[in-house]
């Protein structure tokens, strides 16, 4: 049996690190509504280089590292903070984190709170769709993935590849996420539904 080398494991660590620094700078960005644009302009670089970054391509300096972490309000302790899977993390009611204003795919009267901790290497990323009435998404997406939602409360029309259904408490859903799909209120109440993408979009 071929034996893997320790320089072998140590070049695959670093891509699996250069990799979850890059998911976790793409989310925090994107989570505080932010253009790649906006982050490499506060952060002094290229939006390349920072497209880069994100996608674990490069491996910015510690100065650079600095400098993204001060755009985004975070720390570099933060940035590479380990999420220990084997435990159990909650979440509380009231102290969720939300997506800001202009975060991608959120339309208006519509707010997202994140139930699902800053997963470097999910396979899933949960959210509450809180839409107010008359909130609806900003226009018809398409992506890669699956997605799954179950209706707590209010009404939903949910469109997808141009089909509409309307959503009650209780009632839930599935569609592939390629297919171009997009959701209103048409209740007189706020609507709340958990939301499941596979693999995370935000």
């Amino acid at each position: 049996m071929e034996m893997t080398s320790t320089s072998t494991l140590t070049r695959s660590a670093d891509r699996d690190r250069h990799t979850a620094l890059g998911l976790r700078i793409k989310y925090l960005r994107r989570g505080r509504g932010l253009r790649l644009k906006d982050v490499a302009d506060l952060a002094g670089c290229s939006e390349s280089m920072l497209s880069k970054v994100e996608n674990g391509q490069s491996t910015p300096s510690i100065n650079m590292l600095h400098r993204i972490a001060r755009a985004l309000g975070t720390s570099i302790g933060e940035l590479f903070a380990e999420l220990d899977s084997r435990k159990i993390h909650v979440l509380r009611a009231g102290a969720r984190p939300a997506l800001s204003e202009g975060a991608p795919r959120r339309g208006k009267g519509i707010k997202l709170e994140s139930l699902t901790p800053f997963i470097l290497r999910g396979l899933l990323q949960a959210q509450l769709h809180v839409v107010d009435v008359g909130g609806a998404s900003d226009g018809a997406i398409e992506h890669e993935g699956e997605e799954v939602g179950y209706v707590v409360e209010g009404r939903l029309e949910l469109t997808v590849d141009g089909e509409s259904v309307v959503l009650e408490p209780g009632d839930s859903f599935f569609f592939e996420s390629t297919r171009p799909h997009s959701y209103r209120n048409v209740g007189d109440t706020v609507a709340r539904v958990v939301w499941v993408n596979s693999p995370p979009t935000y």
